[in-house]
């Protein structure tokens, strides 16, 4: 059971997998989606024809059909189209990708990223992704025999394409071992961001220093590892601010700050405002 954008209350699923055309929900809302977001809920985006102006937490993004739009569980989301625009929407609950994913749990992973990714029209994936989407919608609306497997088939196949889009790809040996490096590390941020774990902390599941792990970070990402950390509690901060009506002190102790003070001295640092300012004015509209 799911709510969708729009929808007063919850509505049953096919086996938490819902999909309907674009137009089917913009269309009644004048083409534009505002920005939200889902607890268990997972999105892919295959825009056929026309063009999509696409929020993202913080990010806005403009893109021109084809194009592919990954939505993680608990991502600030929203759109707006152009009118009569086409394309699909596959909405999933977690636990269903966790059950078609569970045995390649580096894909999994990697699906935890957002994706806004403008796609080559003649481009052999991109065809292969809209002759499934076309398959997958039929499947989904027909009664045909092993319906089930067709669906999971489909959707595993989609969304194992989109986490190859968009892709960090190294150069070297050197850099593809950064990278990996790099991957765990944003891994071990996004599980354990809410505890404010040490830098050292961060470090020793990837049998690395913290020296080392701030090299790498400098070097590949621009910024301390401490600093990686901050960015990822500043963006939980501002989607509880902005999408919850928690108390400033609830989300202060939910992201591990001892003294609400302490929260609110950290938020005026990154932002320039208090937290109880930056939600009265809107800072995530």
């Amino acid at each position: 059971m799911y709510a969708l954008y729009g929808e007063a209350g919850r509505r049953s699923t096919l086996d938490g997998l819902h999909l309907e055309s674009i137009a089917d929900r913009s269309r009644l809302h004048n083409w534009e989606i505002q920005p939200h977001r889902h607890g268990v809920l997972v999105q892919l985006l295959l825009i056929e024809r026309g063009r999509v102006t696409a929020r993202m937490d913080e990010d806005e993004v403009v893109l021109r059909a084809p194009a592919l739009v990954w939505v993680p569980a608990q991502a600030v989301h929203g759109f707006r189209f152009a009118p009569e625009t086409e394309g699909l929407v596959i909405t999933l609950d977690q636990s269903r990708l966790r059950e078609l994913l569970d045995h390649v749990p580096d894909l999994l992973d990697s699906l935890d990223q957002a994706r806004l990714v403008a796609l080559d029209r003649g481009a052999t994936v991109t065809r292969l992704l809209f002759a499934v989407a076309h398959g997958l919608r039929e499947d989904y609306a027909g009664d045909g025999a092993w319906r089930g497997p067709a669906l999971d088939h489909a959707v595993a196949l989609l969304v194992t394409q989109a986490a190859r889009l968009d892709r960090p790809r190294s150069t070297t040996q050197a850099d593809g071992r950064a990278m990996q490096h790099l991957t765990r590390f944003r891994e071990q941020v996004e599980q354990h961001f809410r505890r404010q774990p040490t830098v050292a902390a961060l470090a020793r599941p990837l049998g690395i220093t913290p020296a080392q792990l701030n090299r790498l970070c400098r070097r590949h990402l621009g910024c301390s590892a401490l600093a990686v950390l901050h960015e990822r509690l500043l963006l939980e901060a501002k989607r509880e601010l902005g999408y919850t009506h928690l108390m400033v002190r609830q989300i202060a102790d939910g992201l591990g700050f001892a003294d609400p003070a302490y929260f609110t001295r950290f938020f005026a640092r990154q932002t320039g405002k208090s937290p109880s300012e930056w939600r009265a004015q809107g800072g995530a509209r």
